[in-house]
């Protein structure tokens, strides 16, 4: 797979707090690509979680940073909260083909059965589903439905495999990868709170934008398979993907939105520059990753 012209690349910050320099990292790189490729970057706001997102200051102080650091997009902004309709569709489609299936399992029970294994998960490890109530019977099913019993929608990815099997992706720096539908988690693709997830919506997004260059951080590369194979059963077209590196302190630890001293705001109001912080950021990707303001 090679790079598709005009090559088309994004940035989808989620306003739920300040922007960081991982952010900005992102924005950049993404703005960067498309120039270097005489391509287009648009922007999307990634605001399906309106319990996260609710506050408008956030996403004001987005549009607000981004000026201030002079990284600009092209087109229309994509905004998430406006396209419940469309996910709704695309959650349509995979239920008419028998992909998705009710999970009554709760947030506590995941963790109780994680935690009965042989090995608790770390602190912040990843808890991943069994596949409990994937081979529920038909009428047992039906009996929590119509209690209306809480649950999401999960999707079944052995019956994805045994639909498109295992289909190729390419990343710049990885090269090609395979995607094998049974290992991978089944996802939750909707919630009666969330009327989409994150995963469902960003494939359909990156279609609708024509993104073709999908530039983000490494900690989102687990997640490539599922995309890809829901690209696959979605019938939309596969970008090639460029997974970058994410920034660490001296110490090693990933930065996160949790600490301000890595928000642009607070690099703001230290009297750094645009350009100051921008070098920053070069210099990190020279050494590794390891950001120093």
């Amino acid at each position: 797979m090679s790079l598709h012209y005009p090559v088309v690349t994004r940035f989808a910050p989620t306003p739920s707090g300040e922007l960081h320099v991982g952010h900005v990292l992102a924005a950049w790189r993404a703005r960067h690509m498309a120039d270097v490729h005489g391509g287009r970057c648009v922007l999307r706001i990634e605001d399906i979680d309106t319990e996260r997102t609710r506050d408008p200051r956030w996403l004001a102080g987005i549009y607000e940073d981004l000026e201030w650091l002079g990284i600009q997009f092209d087109g229309e902004v994509m905004v998430q909260s406006h396209r419940m309709g469309v996910y709704a569709e695309a959650l349509e489609k995979l239920r008419e083909l028998g992909l998705l299936y009710p999970c009554f399992c709760s947030r506590a029970e995941i963790r109780a059965e994680w935690e009965s294994m042989t090995r608790a998960p770390h602190a912040g490890e990843y808890m991943r589903y069994s596949g409990h109530c994937r081979d529920l019977p038909a009428e047992c099913v039906s009996e929590l439905l119509e209690k209306g019993v809480p649950h999401a929608w999960r999707i079944n990815m052995r019956r994805v495999e045994d639909l498109i099997g295992c289909p190729l992706w390419e990343d710049l720096r990885l090269g090609v990868r395979r995607c094998v539908p049974s290992a991978c988690e089944d996802a939750v693709l909707a919630r009666k709170d969330t009327p989409t997830s994150y995963h469902l919506a960003v494939v359909v997004d990156d279609s609708a934008q024509q993104v073709n260059l999908v530039t983000r951080g490494a900690d989102l590369l687990e997640f490539t398979p599922l995309h890809r194979a829901l690209q696959a059963v979605l019938g939309l077209p596969t970008p090639l993907y460029a997974h970058h590196l994410l920034l660490r302190d001296a110490s090693g630890r990933r930065l996160a939105k949790r600490d301000r001293a890595c928000s642009v705001r607070f690099c703001r109001e230290q009297g750094m520059s645009p350009q100051q912080l921008l070098a920053s950021l070069q210099r990190a990707v020279e050494h590794g990753g390891v950001w120093t303001a």
